[in-house]
Order: C-alpha cells, then sequence, then structure tokens
C-alpha cells in the first residue's frame, strides 16, 4: 500500500512541478520523500518548489542529496550544476565560506570536462560575483560576454536571457544606462513571453526591478511589473517568492498602493528572513518607510530598528523619522551618518533628497544647496525621469529657501510634469507642496492654495496623515475658509469588520504551526483583497480585520470578493477557514490611524450578528447593491440602544 502511495504522490508531484503548482509540489514532493525517498530528478523538483515556497532548508537539503546521487551516478555535469544552486543558495543566506566551497566544487567537477552548458552557468555565477561582490565592471562584462557565447553555442536560452541581463547591469552601474536598459528590456521580453523556466524569469524580472529601483526609472519598473502580473496569471503562478515580492512591493508603493504594498512587504519578510536576510531587511525598511509616510512614527520605528539590526541601513527614513518628531539635529545627524557610509552613486541618489529637506529645516542652506547640486550631477547621468525630477523638486526646494520664487517655480512645474509621467503620486503631491510655498513666496496666494488643495486631496486618498495634517496648516495660513475638515474631525466611511468563525476550535484541531500557516495565508488574502477594493486595513481585531473604505458599494465588493476567494481555495485545496463579515457606513473620528465612534461599534456588532460565510451590510450601505440582498431584518446590537435594519448579501 505504501508504495501505491509512494508512486501516486510521485506521479501526481511531478504534474504540480509541470503546471508550476509549487505549493502542491511540494506537499506531494515532500509526502513521496517520506514514504520511500526520491531520486535525483525528483529531489531537484522539489527543491525548485520548496524555493518558491521560501523554504531554505528543505530547498538545500534536497539538493545537498541530488548532488551526491549525480555523484555515485557518475554524473559530474548534472552534479555540477545543482553545487553551482547550491552555492547560490547559501550566498544568499550570507554563508559565503559554505557557498564558496560548493562554488569550488564546481569547478573541479568541470575543470576537465568538455565545454558546455555549465560550464555557461559557471561563469555566469562568477560574473554576478565580480559586479555585485567586487564592483569589477570589467570583469564582470567580460564573463557576462563569456556566458553569451556559450549560451549562444549550445542553443540554451535561459543562459543567453541571464547573459544578456547581466551585461545590462554592469553597464548601467559603469553609467552606461542607455545600453544597459535595452539589453535589461531584452531579456526580460524573452522572459515573460514564457521562453524560460520559471526560476530564470524570476532571477530577471527580479534583477530588471532592482536596476529600475537603483536608477529611479519608475515607469519601466511598473510596466515590467504589470506585464510580470500577466504572466504569473497565464501560468497560474500566485506570484514570484521574496526577493521579487520586495522590488514588486516598492513598485506599486510608489504607484499609491501603500496598503497592498506593506502587505507585501510583510509576506516577503516572512519568507525570506531565514532565506536571504539582505532582502528581508529591505523588506522591513520598505514597512517603516510605509508607516512613516501614514504617520504611524511607532511602528516605523520599530520597522526601521529590525530592518537595521538585518543589515539594512535605516536611512533616509528614519532621518525623516526624526524630522517628523521635531528632532532636527538627530535627523541631521542620522543623514550624515547615511551618506558618510555611502560611496555608490545611484546609492546616493536615494539619500539625497532627504539631506536637502532637512538640511533646510536647520537652516543650512549651504549643506542643502550642495546636496542638489550632488542630485542634480547624477540626474544628468542616469537621465531618467524620476532623478530629473527628485533633482528638479530639491533645486526648487533650495530656491524657495534662498527667495528665488520665480526660479523656484519653473524648476517645480517642470518636476510636475515628471512626476506625472512617472505616477508617482506621493512625490508629485509633495512637490505641489513646494510648489505652492513658491507661489505664496511670490505673492501669488490664489495659486498657492490651488496647489496646497491638490496636494491634500492626493494626501487623503493615500493617508499620508502627517502631510495632510501639514498641508492643512498651510491652507489655513494662506487664508483658505473652505479647506475640507482636518483629519481628526468627524468623516462618513464604510467599515468592514471580518472574524474567523470557531477559531479556537480550528486551533485546537490543527495545531499551531499549521494553523499559523493558514492564518498567514489568510491574513495576506484579506490585505491584498482591500488594497485592490481601495480600502485601508486598520488593524488586526482577534482573527479578523478592520478595514475603512471611502465608498459603501467598494467595500461590499471587497467582501463578497473575500468570500468567493476563500470558497474558491476551498474548492481547490480543500480547506480555508470560515469567515463571517459584517459592512455599515457611518460617520466617525479619525484619531491617527485608528477610526473611534459609535458606527465603528456598529460595524463591529453587524459583523458579530453574521453567520459563517455571510456578508451582513446594513440596510442602508447596501442601498443600492449590484448584488441580490435577503429582506430586511432588524437587529438587536450589543451595547447599541436602537435596533439596525441588516440585509444579508448573496455572493455565490
Amino acid at each position: 500500500m505504501a508504495q501505491v502511495n509512494l508512486e501516486q504522490a510521485l506521479v501526481a508531484g511531478r504534474e504540480a512541478v509541470r503546471r508550476y503548482a509549487w505549493r502542491e509540489a511540494f506537499e506531494l514532493l515532500s509526502a513521496a520523500d517520506q514514504a520511500g525517498g526520491l531520486g535525483a530528478d525528483d529531489l531537484d523538483g522539489l527543491a525548485q518548489a520548496a524555493w518558491w515556497n521560501g523554504r531554505s532548508d528543505q530547498c538545500i537539503s534536497a539538493r545537498e542529496r541530488a548532488y551526491a546521487l549525480h555523484l555515485e551516478a557518475g554524473n559530474s555535469r548534472q552534479a555540477a550544476l545543482v553545487a553551482l544552486a547550491v552555492a547560490k543558495d547559501q550566498f544568499g543566506r550570507r554563508s559565503s565560506s559554505v557557498g564558496t566551497a560548493w562554488l569550488n566544487r564546481a569547478q573541479r567537477l568541470l575543470k576537465d570536462e568538455a565545454v558546455g552548458v555549465e560550464h555557461g552557468y559557471l561563469l555566469r555565477l562568477q560574473a554576478v560575483m565580480a559586479l555585485e561582490g567586487e564592483g569589477d565592471f570589467e570583469r564582470a562584462l567580460e564573463l557576462a560576454r563569456q556566458t553569451l557565447e556559450i549560451g549562444t553555442r549550445f542553443g540554451e536560452p535561459d543562459l543567453i536571457a541571464l547573459a544578456l541581463q547581466d551585461q545590462g547591469r554592469t553597464l548601467v552601474a559603469n553609467g552606461q544606462v542607455k545600453e544597459g536598459m535595452a539589453l535589461l528590456d531584452e531579456a526580460t521580453a524573452a522572459a515573460l513571453s514564457g521562453e524560460l523556466k520559471p526560476l530564470t524569469t524570476g532571477i530577471i524580472y527580479c534583477n530588471l526591478i532592482g536596476v529600475c529601483e537603483q536608477t529611479a526609472d519608475l515607469r519601466r519598473a511598473a510596466e515590467w511589473t504589470d506585464a510580470a502580473r500577466r504572466w504569473c496569471d497565464r501560468l497560474a503562478i500566485a506570484g514570484f517568492p521574496g526577493m521579487c515580492r520586495v522590488h514588486r512591493a516598492e513598485v506599486i508603493r510608489l504607484r499609491g498602493a501603500w496598503q497592498e504594498a506593506e502587505a507585501e512587504a510583510r509576506h516577503a519578510y516572512d519568507e525570506l528572513r531565514d532565506f536571504v536576510v539582505e532582502y528581508a531587511a529591505e523588506a522591513q525598511y520598505l514597512i517603516g518607510e510605509t508607516r512613516l509616510w501614514r504617520g504611524d512614527l511607532a511602528e516605523a520605528q520599530d520597522a526601521f530598528r529590525q530592518g537595521h539590526e538585518l543589515g539594512r541601513d535605516p536611512n533616509p527614513g528614519l532621518a525623516m523619522l526624526h524630522l517628523a518628531e521635531g528632532k532636527i539635529d538627530a535627523a541631521a545627524k542620522s543623514i550624515r551618518r547615511g551618506l558618510s557610509a555611502e560611496r555608490r552613486p545611484l546609492a546616493r541618489g536615494r539619500l539625497l533628497p532627504a539631506q536637502v529637506t532637512i538640511a533646510l529645516a536647520a537652516a543650512d542652506q549651504a549643506t542643502a544647496e550642495a546636496a542638489a547640486q550632488e542630485l542634480g550631477e547624477l540626474a544628468t547621468t542616469y537621465a531618467t525621469p524620476a532623478l530629473k525630477a527628485q533633482a528638479l523638486t530639491a533645486e526648487g526646494e533650495v530656491r524657495v529657501a534662498a527667495g528665488e520664487s520665480d526660479a523656484a517655480v519653473r524648476s517645480l512645474c517642470e518636476a510636475l510634469v515628471l512626476w506625472r509621467e512617472v505616477e508617482d503620486p506621493y512625490d508629485e503631491a509633495k512637490a505641489r507642496v513646494v510648489l505652492g510655498s513658491a507661489y505664496r513666496a511670490g505673492g501669488d496666494v490664489e495659486g498657492a492654495v490651488l496647489e496646497f488643495q491638490a496636494a491634500r486631496s492626493t494626501f487623503v486618498r493615500l493617508g499620508a496623515a502627517l502631510d495632510e495634517r501639514h498641508v492643512a496648516q498651510l491652507l489655513a495660513e494662506a487664508g483658505d475658509t473652505e479647506a475640507q475638515p482636518t483629519a481628526g474631525d468627524p468623516a462618513t466611511r464604510t467599515f468592514m469588520f471580518t472574524d474567523i468563525v470557531k477559531s479556537t476550535e480550528l486551533v485546537e484541531a490543527m495545531g499551531d504551526e499549521a494553523w499559523n500557516e493558514v492564518l498567514r495565508w489568510h491574513d495576506q488574502t484579506l490585505r491584498s483583497l482591500i488594497a485592490r477594493h481601495a480600502g485601508e486595513e486598520i488593524n488586526h481585531v482577534g482573527d479578523g480585520v478592520f478595514a475603512s473604505f471611502e465608498r459603501p458599494e467598494r467595500a461590499i465588493d471587497c467582501a463578497v470578493q473575500i468570500q468567493r476567494t476563500l470558497a474558491n481555495h476551498r474548492h481547490s485545496h480543500g480547506f480555508a477557514p470560515l469567515v463571517r463579515i459584517g459592512v455599515h457606513q457611518a460617520a466617525a473620528t479619525r484619531v491617527g490611524l485608528d477610526y473611534r465612534g459609535k458606527g465603528v461599534h456598529e460595524a463591529a456588532r453587524i459583523a458579530a450578528a453574521a453567520q459563517g460565510g455571510e456578508v451582513l451590510a446594513s440596510w442602508h450601505t447596501a442601498q443600492p447593491c449590484k448584488f441580490p440582498l435577503s429582506e430586511p431584518r432588524e437587529v438587536s446590537l450589543k451595547g447599541i440602544a436602537q435596533p439596525v435594519q441588516v440585509v444579508s448579501v448573496s455572493w455565490r
């Protein structure tokens, strides 16, 4: 019987690998491995599945065993390929000595073999080490060219694409941006058209987005991220694991989807903290910066601290956090510390805008001008729209402080055009604030108010609490008597509460480890859906989520999609927790990132009155609704004097 089960698991596991169903493949091949052990090829499949699921230890273990089996069978070439994969995994974990040992094994195995594809992959890893570890651009470029020659000679499309993108990355790092990006685009087009293996596609996409971030080429990053999403949909892949999630989080965050970006970064951190430490640290930094933008200073500081402990310099985020706290001297010291430790031009480009802002807050005009000048020189060298916009915005800030309002207006108007081009709403709004200040300094109060109002509208939409309060003050100073209510005033929102039904019993039945895995999947799924429907996750309440939406139809659409997603997962995977959802539109008061008031309590009580798998909404919230509704009924809510009419939303 065990043998039959083993055979069934093997067949199903191999089929799952072929379909790129990585979670399913990992479960099936792990079961087959426990039942009777796997051969070298199936261990490779298990290693791939473990990698895509962020399971570093299982991935490396499977590859080490595959290596031993290939050696035993006298297959030196295949053993060398596996050794190279283990070396890359160990380098990712910062185990450089172990990684070097495995690299040496691969070199020794291939030393007396005729040149083949395996030698190309060896050269490729050496090129990456020369570029990323040594900064030796000349050697990296030569090794990448040799890799391309071998890939072309043996007709290996994955190796060709990897070699092209390595050449492109090296050229960009060396200042040859146009030539380098052309090669990166070519490699990524091949990857996302489905010509290459999923792992190669993930590597190429990940590296391209990394270069786009370094050069502030946000439009290119966004275009390729959209293409990557289509590729994932086409192959039924939920998304790239870990490292690519970090890059994707950065792109979607810059486009204004802050909730979705933070959820993606948290998911990436969970996958990477024991896998690729460098990217786990970057994920924490992104969480910190997003929280800072939203005005949650305590959470931001904690995330910056965690990222720093993992090896990521916390600047410019930490410096801007100090500035938000009014600690100007600490902010200046922090950004100077970050810049003194950084020599790479593009990395300095991410720090310099903060130094301009902080120096001006400290009335240090000379430092601000020097930082703006360096940023301008970088924008001239790398010539991407976002870098130019950053440089022009910094120049505008400096000119406003120097009393040169007309020159500032010219720079900032040009910057706004570029920010719109790259679709970065937050930086565009911040540039509008500076432009408004320039108009006001030049005596054009009406122009100032128009810019402040436009900026504030964006800050409200994004949830940028600190910026919203700052621009509200500027509007008041400019005499705007028709400003929208400030943060903290009552506002009408639609609130959604979710809750997992019978979670205590589920924990007891499943055990802590399995339950935590289910809960992580549940949280990630709900966060993503809330963000896609323009909702704002306020906080976690027990085993559920409290979210806010501007419009009731978006909240109901989101609730329906949550139930459908859980039902589909239940159908395809056998289990998903049963969730009840309540939706209610009411007035409430914004306090920091939270909402308070009777309406919030009513929404929570409506959710508590729902059944498992039900979307229950107050009657007025569901009018009108594109989904069928039950007949209204009155329910008495705990702690609420008057009963409320509710309807059940049919989502099936």
